[in-house]
């Protein structure tokens, strides 16, 4: 019995199904009847070299003579002989046992016996090949699960317990260092080099929208986390997702939509006026209908005006005039929401005055403010938060502990007329997201650990007197 490889793992391997197996002849005497038989022999022999001394009443000292280098001798032969099958089968597979603890399983027994030695050989050899098929499969869907990881256009790192990335795609290496290796590397010593709106977002446990600038363009991303367990412990899978590209396609597409609903629109509303307008010239040629002309010009009124308030509604999307710069006390400017009983403000406010366009901001949290509120099935507080960064930004954060969004409305949820409300406009979000990047800030959103959303506002440091 001996140690012997399989081929290497590129060559085929038949199955275990197409293994032939031996057949074992079941051997006339056992190991253990082999022993026992050994024993017995010894036993005789001292038995008859005893009866033979007491018959010749040979001395006892030739007796025991006789024993010690006589029967000892060819006792321990016998013995030796019997258990050393057993002897090289226990270090071959002690040998074995150590290749699969260094994750070798390509190491088989050799051996032609047919006993009880030669069936452990082989069932040895048979679990070998279970595991060293099993694990040339996993690796192979590992190299493929690899491949197609590494196509893909979403960044994702796999972070360890220990805060250290252990996997990281082809995209997440590009996009947070530049193509160089993540593997090994801290998250939170990355997470810290990155921009200040990645930053903030990663520092949560929970899925979110942000936009980067990206040298003359705005990046806008999708963040997705989850927490789960690998072998026990706890990992982090962080996905990064570059939505820019798909939004912008989206709000083509919607726009087409709602350039039909305008056509729609206006054509329900002119084909009305312009018959009621044929009505009208015959009511004056004929003065025996000039009781119908005030009903007439009432309709044609309520259709202008419907048509006025509708068309109002999206011109006003998109004729966001320029901010209009001042200083802002941050005390002064919250009380204006006396609308928003449950508001609460966290925190100390900023000393030094804000500098942006009250009217918009003050446009822009009336819209947070609501969105707020009609999440939250009762009056729970909406909490407001004014911070300053070490640069001189700052941001503004709303809080609410709503019924929150899926990932497919957080995804949607910047698209121009895009709402889940029955009588939503979609433009709240949008148009928040307009004047603050009218200001040269961002907009953020990101769900909430146990409910809910927070909103993050970002506005630039900016000097008194000057201009965006």
């Amino acid at each position: 019995m001996s140690l012997e490889a399989d081929p290497p793992i590129g060559t085929a391997t038949p199955s275990l199904e197409d293994r032939p197996r031996l057949s074992y002849r079941r051997p006339k005497m056992s190991f253990a009847g082999r022993v026992t038989g050994g024993f017995l022999l010894i036993l005789l022999l001292v038995a008859g070299i005893a009866s033979m001394a007491a018959t010749r009443s040979l001395d006892p000292w030739i007796l025991f003579l006789s024993i010690l280098f006589v029967t000892i001798p060819l006792g321990t032969w016998l013995i030796a002989r019997l258990l050393r099958p057993m002897d090289r089968i226990l270090e071959d597979l002690s040998d074995g046992i150590r290749s699969f603890r260094d994750h070798d399983f390509s190491v088989r027994l050799q051996s032609r016996r047919v006993d009880e030695f030669g069936q452990i050989a082989q069932l040895y050899n048979e679990v070998g090949a279970v595991l060293q098929s099993e694990r040339r499969d996993i690796r192979e869907r590992e190299l493929l699960l690899q491949a197609a990881l590494n196509q893909s256009p979403v960044a994702i790192l796999l972070v360890n317990q220990l805060d250290r990335i252990i996997y990281s795609n082809h995209e997440a290496r590009r996009l947070l260092l530049g193509g160089a290796k993540l593997e090994g590397k801290s998250f939170s010593e990355l997470r810290d080099g990155l921009p200040e709106e990645m930053k903030r977002v990663l520092a949560g446990e929970t899925d979110g929208l942000f936009s980067v600038q990206a040298e003359e363009v705005v990046e806008t991303y999708h963040l997705s986390q989850r927490i789960f367990q690998l072998n026990r412990r706890s990992h982090r899978l962080v996905l990064l997702r570059r939505m820019t590209g798909d939004l912008g396609r989206q709000e083509a597409a919607i726009w087409k939509r709602v350039i039909r609903v305008i056509s729609h629109e206006l054509n329900n509303s002119l084909a009305p006026i312009s018959s009621l307008l044929h009505s009208a010239r015959i009511v004056a040629r004929e003065p025996r209908h000039a009781d119908r002309a005030d009903e007439i010009y009432s309709t044609m009124e309520e259709r202008l005006d419907h048509l006025s308030r509708f068309i109002e509604g999206y011109a006003r999307f998109a004729r966001l005039p320029a901010p209009q710069y001042e200083e802002v006390d941050w005390q002064e400017f919250l009380c204006r929401f006396s609308d928003f009983p449950q508001l609460v403000v966290a925190g100390s406010l900023p000393s030094r005055p804000g500098y942006f366009d009250p009217a918009q901001i003050q446009q822009v949290l009336v819209n947070l403010f609501t969105n707020a509120a009609e999440a939250s099935e009762q009056l729970e507080a909406i909490t407001v938060q004014v911070d300053t960064t070490r640069g001189g930004g700052t941001y503004i954060q709303v809080l609410d502990r709503g019924h929150g969004m899926d990932e497919e409305t957080l995804r949607k949820s910047l698209l121009p007329f895009y709402s889940t409300k029955q009588t939503g406009s979609g433009l709240g979000l949008p148009l928040c997201r307009e004047i603050l990047e009218a200001h040269g800030g961002k907009l953020s959103l990101q769900l909430r650990p146990q409910g809910g959303i927070a909103v993050t506002c970002w506005l630039p440091p900016t000097a008194v007197g000057s201009t965006i």
